[in-house]
């Protein structure tokens, strides 16, 4: 009996992991740093150094994963994103 409850208990522990989505913020030649890290703290919720450091990611590397999660938080974070003017979408 105890393993068929750990077997339930994994099953459902890959059914979230596989539901997490991230969202992914991507480098342009239009956006300042000040935007996309206000954007980053009011539309992801994220604090001052974290949103600087995905600033600083993106920069670099041309995309940074910004937040992750189920699909339906994610949406709205990434249309307030596109509706700002900043390149984003969920993977």
């Amino acid at each position: 009996m105890m393993e068929e409850t750990l077997t339930a208990y994994e099953q459902d522990t890959v059914a979230v992991l596989t539901d997490q989505k991230d969202l992914v913020v991507f480098n342009d030649d239009v956006n300042t740093f000040d935007h996309v890290i206000e954007s980053l703290i009011k539309v992801c919720k994220h604090e001052v150094e974290q949103a600087e450091q995905c600033t600083w990611i993106i920069h670099f590397n041309g995309k940074c994963q910004v937040k992750r999660g189920e699909y339906e938080k994610l949406a709205p974070m990434c249309t307030a994103l596109l509706d700002r003017g900043i390149t984003a979408e969920i993977q």
